[in-house]
């Protein structure tokens, strides 16, 4: 895809990229795709993913307590557990707002190690990572937003995400639908929005403004970008997704080049229909 060569502009030192589609053809890549590269939050899809596979194992529900009062799994997974965000400190009632919080992902991480009695990072890398081939990647650390990965293996867990074979699709569906619609709060770095919405550990794009995404990405877009200059979408419209990696941190520059980015490989895609 020629759009992906548009990496090479980017103010970053290293960028990488990929598109796969939803039956799993990767259609393009771009850079040092077997680089690895740190994910920061874009770990967070994939501790959630892990979350679900417990769900799906029984060894946690959903709606099960965990962290504050009140609050449960789904919670923890949709930020709406009302932990701050980098304490383990509680701000709101569960439920009330859309509080983005590392220190809830990393609540849910020991929650599911206790639960399962493996090691959080060990039990993602049995029920995640080693199932999807994903061997340069591992979640050691905070489960929020210590992952390293590539754009081969990120490619091959975007390909899961949109034709699951570890979990039900119908859990999938549920993890890119609103937890608790119509909630309100910050996205990080890109300021309030109203509704903030979020599913089970994936963002969901629908009118936020400004974004990270396409401005002609689909409302169904959903997904996760992190603050090391990372980010991975899935348009179900468009029935592909995206990934890019670079070691430079988030900041305006991020800002101004993802954007038209997108909107390039939206159109590629469109065309080549």
């Amino acid at each position: 895809m020629q759009s992906l060569a548009m990496i090479e502009n980017w103010p970053v030192p290293t960028a990488a990229a990929a598109v796969v589609t939803s039956d799993g053809t990767l259609l393009g890549t771009h850079g040092p795709t077997a680089h690895r590269f740190p994910l920061a939050s874009v770990s967070k899809p994939l501790a959630a993913y892990a979350a679900l596979v417990a769900y799906e194992e029984g060894a946690v529900e959903l709606d099960e307590p965990a962290g504050p009062e009140g609050s449960t799994v789904r919670h923890l997974l949709a930020h709406t557990s009302g932990l701050a965000f980098d304490e383990h400190r509680v701000t709101a009632p569960p439920g009330t707002r859309r509080l983005y919080s590392n220190a809830g992902f990393e609540v849910l991480g020991d929650h599911i190690a206790k639960a399962t009695e493996i090691p959080f990072a060990e039990y993602t890398r049995q029920a995640v990572l080693e199932p999807l081939g994903m061997t340069s990647t591992s979640l050691e650390g905070s489960p929020a937003k210590d992952g390293v990965s590539t754009v081969d293996d990120l490619a091959r867990f975007a390909a899961e995400v949109q034709a699951p074979r570890l979990l039900d699709p119908r859990t999938v569906l549920e993890a890119q639908s609103v937890v608790h619609p119509g909630l309100k709060g910050v996205l990080p770095g890109y300021g309030h929005q109203n509704p903030n919405d979020w599913g089970l550990g994936f963002e969901i794009r629908d009118s936020k403004s400004p974004h990270w995404t396409g401005l002609s990405s689909s409302p169904a877009t959903f997904g996760h970008f992190g603050q090391s200059g990372t980010f991975l979408w899935i348009d179900p419209a468009a029935g592909a997704a995206c990934v890019a990696l670079t070691d430079r941190a988030f900041g305006p520059w991020a800002a101004e080049v993802w954007t038209p980015f997108t909107d390039a490989v939206l159109a590629e895609l469109a065309a080549s229909r």
